[in-house]
């Protein structure tokens, strides 16, 4: 892990696509802005460990759940000879 100070106005780059800038301090609280390409998604972490416990949630949905969901044509049928 990579620590740095900076002040407010000042930012670091990460590669040439990406540029963090620290936009406000204030007490125990700073705000920072993010540029990237529409390409990266920036998640703040608490949203990224809640979106990934949700999909791991969805790979573990029962068997059953999968003949739900191509009823409701939103999954394709199973390869001839799947699961057998």
């Amino acid at each position: 892990m990579l620590i740095l100070s900076r002040r407010a106005g000042q930012g670091i780059r990460i590669g040439d696509a990406i540029r963090v800038s620290v936009v406000a301090i204030d007490g125990g609280f700073v705000r920072l802005g993010f540029e990237a390409p529409p390409a990266y998604k920036i998640l703040r972490e608490e949203l990224w460990r809640s979106v990934a416990a949700d999909n791991k949630d969805a790979a573990a949905a029962p068997p059953g759940a999968a003949a739900v969901a191509r009823a409701l044509g939103r999954a394709p049928a199973p390869a001839i000879g799947a699961g057998s």
